[in-house]
């Protein structure tokens, strides 16, 4: 390649770039960063990045503060552009400007506390989204069959990162606005025996995962 000339873009069916958003307080586990929390003698978000990594081109987690601390990961790390805007958004727009300097046209983002992620996400978010490279996230039925939808679990192009940076600058701050401002499509998978979109957002819920772990039931 001629030095200035710009990238190719990717294939079609390239696989996205990938990222994992560890950048709540996580205060519902007192004492613990969400993130580092112990699941079967690994931090949650290990659980997280066995099940992003392989269905990915590549991978980063959105945290700030010290980056060494997540080393064991072999991810970037990215920190928010701007610590005043807390929450999922802040740390996709770190993910959607790293995935395009890497000349990668859309970003695969999960939360870190979801360790049952389904091994076919990256591939049935495609397919929601389409050939034109529009947004996707995904859905699952609730306990009661009610059909909800998991914003901050999305496949999103990384043409969007604009409007999303004017949207934060808004003060939009909620994954689901920012997916019914771009038209996101849905993926849904069943819930049932086992959600794979599961929380860990309590000590309970942690005890329930490694439950699941221990039973064979990782999904």
């Amino acid at each position: 390649m001629v030095a200035g000339t710009p990238p190719l873009p990717p294939a079609p069916g390239a696989r996205p770039a990938g990222i994992i958003l560890a950048g709540g307080h996580g205060r519902r586990l007192p004492g613990i960063e969400k993130a580092l929390a112990p699941l079967a003698g690994r931090p949650l978000v290990a659980h997280v990045a066995g099940r992003l990594g392989p269905q990915v081109a590549a991978l980063a987690l959105s945290a700030n503060g010290d980056p060494a601390r997540f080393a064991f990961l072999g991810a970037a790390i990215l920190a928010d552009e701007d610590a005043t805007r807390p929450g999922p958004l802040a740390g996709l727009l770190a993910g959607l400007d790293w995935a395009a300097a890497g000349g990668h046209a859309a970003l695969l983002a999960v939360p870190c506390d979801t360790p049952f992620l389904p091994a076919d996400l990256g591939l049935r978010l495609a397919a929601a989204a389409g050939p034109g490279g529009g947004a996707a996230v995904a859905a699952s039925p609730d306990g009661e069959g009610r059909l909800r939808r998991h914003p901050t679990v999305g496949l999103w192009p990384v043409a969007a990162r604009g409007a999303l940076r004017a949207s934060l600058a808004r003060g939009l701050r909620r994954a689901g606005e920012f997916a019914d401002l771009l038209g996101a499509a849905t993926a849904t998978w069943p819930a049932g025996p086992a959600d794979p979109f599961l929380n860990v957002n309590t000590p309970g819920d942690l005890a329930r995962a490694a439950a699941r772990l221990a039973a064979g039931a990782g999904g």
